[in-house]
């Protein structure tokens, strides 16, 4: 079969597959590759274990993989035939040099326009899929035109707006797709084909177009308004706590303003993922860069509600339990920073659980899709750790339970069950808010949600 456009995505992670997934399914008229430097996350696409999580995209994996869509290490033959290179490459957080703990680092995208610019021979258009500062593209176009070798290369902006768990129905109804390209006749050009690859199953008035900075500083500020409404919500969850309110019912009467609405309003033990805080951490240098100091004051301060949301929450478990946890065993329910996914990048449960084997606590970690990357994340501490799929096996012998992740599953469990399996006096700190506070205080628990009042026997 001929295809009328042969689309690259360099990267195979939890942005580039999902992404060219959809599209090799929405466009089987597209050829579609992604590659990617690591030899075993190409094989495991290959196969029928994906590196990755996602509900639907083993599915659309299965259907595209024999007709439209490969996945490959041979980035050099990739960039060569490619018309579209999407560039969808890991940009974490520097933990060096200048900025940082706050900038991004940018290495491993440098690393990648130099292969696009070594290995192209024809025209190309490439396009930000990774969450990029504002000018990043500038950086590239400078490094694409760097040797006048004769080839066009356009760059444009296309950030992702994914959430994981529910990234394949974001894909294949988005909200929005935003492109930003260069206003010049030629970036112009390469935006309208992004915009027909997308039309192939988003409606044209969902497609915004915009200049290329607009779309590289949205993405930023898109995760800096969700994170702002979580460390909000979290901040009066502490002020609940002291004056008997409910921040469910406070979360409930706030959401139903039409100007405010009810999303992300769920207190619960902080945010994680590899996208809130990174995002702004990068937005803080950059206001700190342009002497903008009031600015990355304030959003910095949504980092730092987020980070006193986790503390709290271990002297909480703490206070609780007679001002001591050495030798006590705790359960965490869930360690993925959210449900439906097995990712675990900067997951309030690494923090809870180092800080409670700092208290010299044994801690059994029990989930469903995340326990290889628990042992990950866990695997230079010290102290008593085990990881234990089944719930009902994990609480044995546990003086209490952390509810980290909120996975439907925790909330059908038979808790009288669990009780019994427990030490007395038997606790639940629930970090999310998603058990029945009145049945498990029936039962016997003595019980600590987020934002409300507790109910204890002692």
């Amino acid at each position: 079969m001929k295809f009328e456009k042969n689309i690259l995505c360099i990267g195979a992670g939890y942005v580039g597959g999902p992404t060219m997934a959809v599209m090799a399914q929405k466009c089987p008229h597209y050829r579609v590759t992604l590659v990617d430097i690591n030899p075993a996350r190409i094989a495991q696409w290959n196969s029928d274990d994906l590196p990755i999580y996602e509900p639907g995209l083993d599915e659309i994996v299965k259907e595209t993989r024999s007709r439209n869509l490969s996945f490959s290490t041979d980035i050099e033959g990739g960039i060569r035939e490619a018309d579209i290179i999407f560039v969808s490459v890991n940009t974490p957080t520097k933990d060096y040099g200048i900025g940082a703990g706050m900038a991004a680092d940018l290495q491993y995208w440098e690393r990648t326009a130099r292969q696009i610019l070594e290995f192209s021979e024809s025209p190309k258009i490439v396009v930000e899929k990774s969450t990029l500062p504002v000018k990043t593209a500038q950086a590239m176009e400078r490094i694409l035109t760097s040797t006048n070798n004769g080839i066009r290369f356009d760059v444009l902006s296309n950030p992702e707006f994914l959430s994981e768990g529910t990234a394949i129905a974001d894909l294949q109804e988005p909200d929005r797709v935003l492109i930003g390209s260069m206003e010049t006749e030629s970036g112009l050009k390469a935006r309208d084909v992004l915009v027909e690859i997308y039309a192939n199953w988003v409606p044209r008035e969902r497609i915004i177009t915009t200049n290329i900075w607009s779309s590289e500083l949205s993405k930023l500020v898109a995760n800096a308004f969700l994170a702002q409404r979580v460390s909000s919500i979290n901040s009066i969850s502490a002020l609940c706590e002291k004056t008997g309110a409910d921040i469910i019912e406070v979360a409930t009467a706030v959401g139903m303003d039409s100007r405010i609405g009810n999303k992300f309003l769920n207190a619960s033990v902080g945010f994680g993922g590899s996208c809130f805080k990174k995002d702004i951490l990068n937005l803080v240098y950059l206001c700190r860069s342009y002497a903008l100091h009031e600015v990355a004051d304030y959003w910095e301060s949504v980092i730092k509600i987020n980070q006193y949301q986790q503390e709290r929450f271990v002297f909480k478990t703490l206070n609780a339990m007679f001002n001591t946890l050495s030798g006590k065993k705790i359960c965490l329910f869930g360690f993925a920073f959210k449900a439906n996914t097995g990712d675990t990048r900067e997951s309030p449960a690494i923090f809870i659980a180092k800080r409670l084997l700092e208290e010299k606590t044994e801690v059994v970690i029990s989930d469903p899709k995340a326990l290889k990357n628990a042992r990950e994340d866990l695997k230079c501490m010290d102290g008593k750790i085990s990881y234990i799929e089944d719930p009902y096996r994990a609480v044995d012998g546990c003086h209490a339970i952390a509810v980290m992740t909120e996975w439907d599953l925790y909330r059908n469990l038979d808790f009288e069950k669990i009780y019994h399996f427990m030490t007395k006096p038997a606790f639940v700190f629930d970090g999310r808010n998603i058990l029945d506070h009145n049945k498990l205080y029936t039962i016997g628990f003595n019980v600590f949600p987020i934002g409300k009042p507790c109910m204890t026997y002692l």
